[in-house]
């Protein structure tokens, strides 16, 4: 299969995920990206913003075995990693995988679980394994975490740690849709539409396993020149020296942001990065990953406008 070929066929999620959710471009754009790149998504907005049905039309229309997780204050991490339990046809003790062996799990609501919980995903996250009872077992290829959280409710929930953020190689924020997009769903709502059947709404699968395997290599084939990695890393070292910056981005931040440029690179159909496609995905790869000062949040800062005033003033390499 050509490169464009190939190409075209992600292109195409775009148009069957459309089927079911209007007015996200953005957020399937990155979840795209994340699937080239091999990382994971941090999908966060207020209830009702189509979070999980963005992440369940994705996954219909990829031909790869999914999962669901609901994040419950009572989930254990044997209810996501799997445990060893005794069988007792056999006389012996077996282990049971969890939900994380697929190849994309939507984690719903993480940040209702407990630490402890939220904790069993850091080992699967980063190296695609998981560990139970001193042995290991390997993750199926590809493997992505998509996690939903609400900003807006605290009651009940649990932050996220800086080292689970940190995992997550994009956070999407999911805004409200513009009027134009919200008289579309309820026109599709009044036209029969069940977000519970993305069958009838004629998503299918148009990517397979060997369809990103052969994408994620023609990604890494993309040119990244040596003036672009300095102007990446002169953008991280920009966010650590910000007076409103406690905690800047980490060199596992810079890897993430030349690994999610390439990707869209590669989608754009660009043979190299430029600093357009390290702009344009700034924002999503790092705004988890900056730690504020309380007198900047205080002031109603926010990563966005940091990284925002960032770029305006790094100089971009011609």
């Amino acid at each position: 299969m050509t490169d464009t070929a190939l190409r075209e066929k992600f292109l195409a999620v775009r148009g069957e995920v459309g089927k079911a959710v209007v007015g996200q471009d953005g957020a399937v754009s990155g979840l795209i990206v994340a699937l080239l790149s091999g990382g994971h998504v941090l999908l966060e907005g207020v209830p009702g913003v189509a979070k999980t049905l963005l992440v369940r039309t994705l996954t219909a229309a990829l031909d790869l075995k999914t999962a669901r997780v609901q994040f419950t204050p009572d989930l254990m991490p044997g209810d996501v990693t799997g445990s060893v339990v005794y069988d007792a046809k056999n006389g012996d003790f077996e282990f049971r995988p969890g939900p994380v062996f697929t190849n994309i799990m939507l984690a719903d609501e993480i940040n209702r679980t407990p630490p402890k919980t939220q904790s069993s995903l850091l080992e699967a996250m980063e190296e695609r394994q998981v560990t139970v009872d001193g042995e290991t077992h390997l993750l199926p290829k590809p493997f992505l975490v998509a996690a939903t959280q609400n900003p807006v409710e605290y009651e009940g929930t649990y932050t996220l740690p800086e080292a689970q953020l940190d995992r997550f190689l994009l956070k999407l924020v999911l805004d409200l849709p513009p009027r134009d997009s919200e008289i579309e769903v309820l026109n599709r709502h009044a036209a029969g539409f069940d977000p519970r059947d993305l069958a009838a709404a004629g998503v299918t699968a148009v990517v397979g396993g060997d369809d990103i395997a052969a994408a994620r290599a023609a990604v890494g084939q993309v040119d990244a020149s040596s003036d672009l990695v300095a102007y990446i890393v002169d953008l991280a070292r920009a966010t650590r020296q910000s007076p409103s910056v406690k905690l800047g981005v980490s060199p596992r931040g810079t890897t993430a942001l030349l690994a999610a440029a390439k990707a869209w690179a590669w989608l754009s159909g660009a043979d190299g990065v430029t600093p357009d496609h390290v702009q344009a995905m700034l924002l999503p790869v790092w705004r988890h990953r900056l730690a504020l000062r309380p007198e900047a949040e205080l002031e109603g800062v926010t990563a966005d406008t940091i990284l925002r005033s960032i770029v305006q003033q790094v100089q971009v390499p011609l």
